[in-house]
C-alpha cells in the first residue's frame, strides 16, 4: 500500500535555493495524487524556445495581444501569417523525456492530474490523458463570430492554398507559435475567413490581455483541492495565472515543488527547487520511483 507524503511547507520569506537533490519531488509522487502544472520550461528540450528563461523570447519579442488581434485586420493579418509559418516548426516537435516521464508517473497511478500553460500539446503526444489546458491548444481553431472549431491542420491546408509560395525564413520562434516575420515579409499575406460564417477565425488559446475562462480556472482549482502535492515543472509563475494555484496549494498546507533551473515566482511557498534541466531531473525521479519511461509515448508527434 502507498504511503500518503509526510512532506510539509511553512511559510518563508527566505527562497530555497536551488537544489539538485530530487529526493523531495521523489517523496511526494511515491505518495500518489501529485497534481502536475507545467509551463513552457517543459518543452525547451523538445526545441521549442520559452518566454523568460536563459534566451526567452520575451527578449526580443513582443506577444500578439487579444485587443491588438481584434482590433484591425492588419494585426490579424500579421499574426496569422507568423503562425502559420511557426505551426510548422510546432508540427515537427516531439515530447521529450519531461513529457515521457509525466506521462509514465500517470500511467503508474501517481498523478491527480496535469495543469499545462502550454499550447503545444506534447504533453498529450506523449500519451499523457488528463491533461487541462489552461491556455488552450494551438491544435484549434475557433469562430469569434460563430463559435465553431476546426482543427489547425484544416485551417493550415487553407491557408497554404491561399498563400502558394509563402516561404519566409523566421528570426525565431516563439512558446505560442508566433515566428519573427518583419512587416516585409508578412506582405499580403491573405487570412482565410471562417468556413462556415465567413467570420475572424483565432486559435483556441489564450492570448495576452485575455482572461482563461472562467470554468476552467475552476476545473483547475477543483483539481488543487484534491492533490496531495503540487509538483511545478518549467514554469517562472512570473503570470497569475499559474501562481494562483501555487498559492492556494501552499495556504491548504499542500507541498508545493519547484522543478525549474531559475528562481520563480512561487518559490516561497515552496518546499524545494530543484535547479535541473527538466528531462533529466524527471529521467532520475522516475529511476528512483522504479518507473520506466516507455510505451506508446515515446517520438509521437504533437500535432496529429
Amino acid at each position: 500500500m502507498r504511503m500518503r507524503p509526510t512532506l510539509s511547507w511553512t511559510p518563508t520569506e527566505d527562497l530555497p535555493p536551488g537544489t539538485a537533490d530530487v529526493g523531495p519531488v521523489a517523496e511526494a509522487l511515491d505518495g500518489g495524487g501529485v497534481l502536475v502544472l507545467s509551463g513552457a520550461g517543459i518543452s525547451t528540450e523538445s526545441g521549442i524556445p520559452d518566454y523568460r528563461g536563459e534566451g526567452g523570447s520575451l527578449s526580443r519579442h513582443t506577444p500578439m495581444t487579444y485587443q491588438d488581434f481584434v482590433g484591425g485586420a492588419q494585426a490579424r493579418r500579421r499574426y496569422w501569417a507568423r503562425s502559420h509559418l511557426g505551426w510548422r516548426t510546432f508540427g515537427r516537435a516531439r515530447p521529450n523525456a519531461g513529457h515521457r516521464a509525466v506521462a509514465a508517473f500517470e500511467r503508474h497511478g501517481l498523478l491527480k492530474g496535469v495543469i499545462t500553460q502550454n499550447v503545444d500539446g506534447l504533453h498529450q503526444a506523449a500519451g499523457s490523458e488528463g491533461v487541462v489546458e489552461l491556455h488552450g491548444s494551438l491544435a484549434r481553431v475557433v469562430c469569434l463570430t460563430c463559435g465553431a472549431l476546426t482543427s489547425r491542420g484544416e485551417v493550415a491546408r487553407r491557408l497554404e492554398e491561399a498563400n502558394a509560395g509563402f516561404e519566409p525564413v523566421a528570426a525565431g520562434i516563439n512558446p505560442d507559435g508566433d515566428a519573427d516575420l518583419t512587416d516585409e515579409q508578412v506582405g499580403d499575406f491573405l487570412v482565410v475567413p471562417c468556413a462556415v460564417c465567413g467570420g475572424v477565425l483565432k486559435p483556441d488559446v489564450v492570448f495576452f490581455g485575455e482572461s482563461v475562462p472562467p470554468r476552467r480556472v475552476e476545473h483547475c482549482r477543483e483539481l488543487v483541492r484534491g492533490a496531495t502535492a503540487l509538483l511545478v515543472l518549467g514554469s517562472s509563475l512570473t503570470v497569475m495565472s499559474g501562481l494562483r494555484f501555487v498559492r492556494q496549494a501552499a495556504e491548504a498546507g499542500k507541498p508545493v515543488l519547484i522543478v525549474n533551473r531559475d528562481e520563480t515566482r512561487g518559490d516561497r511557498y515552496a518546499l524545494s527547487r530543484v535547479a535541473l534541466p527538466l528531462g533529466a531531473a524527471l529521467t532520475a525521479v522516475a529511476d528512483r520511483l522504479g518507473v520506466p519511461l516507455d510505451g506508446q509515448e515515446a517520438g509521437a508527434p504533437a500535432n496529429r
